[in-house]
């Protein structure tokens, strides 16, 4: 018994250190990402995460979690918007892909395992309708 309530230790301080690392390289992103900020500040906040890694993560997820969320979203919408972008572009340019083509790449999708066969049929059915 003492071997098994040993692992589910070493399991939950393993997985509380990968949320802290997660928690602190989601601030170290959201602080490079806040263009408001002025670079002295960017950095008295970098070293106090390491000097005061936990403080300072719980005073920084209360201080400006609001602003860290707004900031999140917004770079997830403007990437959405460059990838729509990017798609309307390139089907626009190329005209799409014959049937063949995207049968095929259906195909090896299907033999990779990205897909599963009622996906690949749906796929296949719209190659050859367009």
């Amino acid at each position: 018994m003492g071997n098994f309530g040993e692992l589910l230790l070493w399991f939950f301080w393993i997985f509380v250190f990968v949320a802290y690392l997660m928690v602190i390289f989601s601030i170290i992103g959201d602080l490079f990402r806040d263009h408001e900020l002025n670079g002295w500040w960017k950095a008295v906040w970098i070293l106090f995460l390491i000097f005061v890694p936990f403080l300072t993560a719980l005073v920084y997820l209360i201080a400006r979690g609001s602003g860290m969320q707004k900031r999140s979203i917004a770079q997830a919408q403007e990437l959405r918007a460059a990838q729509d972008a990017y798609i309307r572009q390139a089907a626009a340019a190329g005209g799409g892909a014959s049937a063949a083509d995207d049968i095929a790449k259906a195909k090896s999708l299907l033999d990779s395992g990205a897909i599963t066969q009622a996906e690949f049929d749906a796929l296949k059915a719209k190659a050859l309708a367009a």
